[in-house]
């Protein structure tokens, strides 16, 4: 399954693809991861994530309008695939089968 895989940082870009389908694009997912996990995110690792993940075919991307506030450029959008919505439902599967095996834990709380 090693073309299938992913790694922790791709799984969460490839969530928020998911979460914003056909309408992910690179600054909307890296603002989201920030605002998430609470910390600074490199935007060249989540450009670097869906490429990866689209050389992978866990998505597809499509170029949108030019704008003048873009300068003239255009945005690169997102979307899942099914082999990425199929890799997403098996890495839940396994987190939550282990996730699931935590014995009922008290603290005293």
């Amino acid at each position: 399954m090693s073309e299938h895989s992913l790694g922790e940082f791709e799984e969460l870009v490839l969530l928020l693809v998911a979460a914003n389908n056909k309408e992910a694009y690179g600054v909307l997912i890296l603002e989201n991861l920030e605002e998430k996990l609470g910390k600074k995110v490199n935007v060249s690792a989540v450009h670097v994530a869906l490429k990866r993940m689209e050389n992978k075919g866990f998505v597809e991307s499509s170029y949108g309008g030019i704008t003048h506030e873009r300068g003239g450029r255009r945005k690169k959008y997102y979307s899942i695939t099914s082999i990425g919505k199929k890799v997403l439902d098996q890495q839940y599967e396994v987190r939550n089968s282990i996730y699931q095996q935590i014995p009922k834990i008290s603290f005293g709380q």
